[in-house]
């Protein structure tokens, strides 16, 4: 093979090349979105990810870590809403966001939670709740037919000064449980005390971090986090679901 004819060869497959990565960026739907996007709606917030859905020609935009938005092939439409699988009868973006926001139960900061146990304390659970939160003290109540668990109670004050005020004092009590008990349970308000109450303040910032909005919050081994204050037999079934 001459010389001449061998660098031709060589010119022209990287072109085609070059070619090739020019039409495969041209045509590929994650850019054009992005793109689009970004210049049409500068408010819009940093596009975390763009994935395909299974309905055909829509496309999920995810940003702010779990916020999801559904487009088009081309970013000329968005649409902010529940996908529902009707065959299968799932809400898609629920389930999405639900892993989205699941907690890996490994990752939290269990130093600076009290722990409340029963029976064997086999079972594991997390919560995050605020002293003056109504819907707290009656998920407080039902958590009491909650057999064999232990229970790591974050102190998550997000409803006002009171609120600091009582985590701080309860934080500092020579019993927590007792003293957390005492208030949630017999409305008898916790004595006053002081000590270093840098836990109270880094689950404040571990909530925010984590996007927990609402108090109760709880979170199960399996990583599932339920918002709200549920009863002991949905307990449960969380927690069985967890074992599996």
């Amino acid at each position: 093979m001459n010389t001449r004819f061998s660098l031709s060869l060589r010119a022209l497959l990287a072109a085609l090349w070059l070619f090739a990565v020019a039409t495969a960026q041209a045509q590929s739907p994650e850019a054009t979105i992005r793109k689009n996007l970004a210049e049409r709606l500068p408010n819009l917030p940093k596009i975390d990810e763009v994935r395909k859905t299974p309905m055909e020609g829509l496309f999920e935009v995810r940003a702010n870590g779990t916020d999801i938005f559904y487009t088009d092939a081309k970013g000329d439409f968005l649409v902010q809403g529940n996908l529902i699988d009707t065959v299968g009868r799932r809400n898609l973006t629920e389930e999405r966001t639900e892993k989205l926001l699941a907690i890996d139960f490994k990752t939290l900061p269990l130093k600076d939670a009290f722990t409340l146990v029963r029976g064997n304390g086999k079972r594991k659970i997390a919560v995050f709740e605020d002293p003056n939160c109504g819907y707290c003290k009656r998920f407080e109540r039902d958590l009491q037919k909650v057999d064999n668990v232990t229970v790591y109670l974050f102190l998550y004050p997000i409803l006002g000064a009171d609120s600091v005020d009582k985590s701080n004092n309860i934080w500092c009590a020579k019993n927590k449980a007792k003293a957390w008990h005492d208030w949630m349970l017999e409305d008898q308000t916790p004595a006053s005390a002081s000590c270093d109450t840098g836990a109270v303040q880094r689950n404040v910032e571990f909530g925010r971090k984590t996007k927990i909005t609402g108090t109760p919050t709880l979170v199960f081994t399996d990583g599932s986090r339920v918002p709200g204050a549920i009863n002991a037999q949905q307990v449960e079934k969380f927690l069985a679901d967890a074992g599996k």
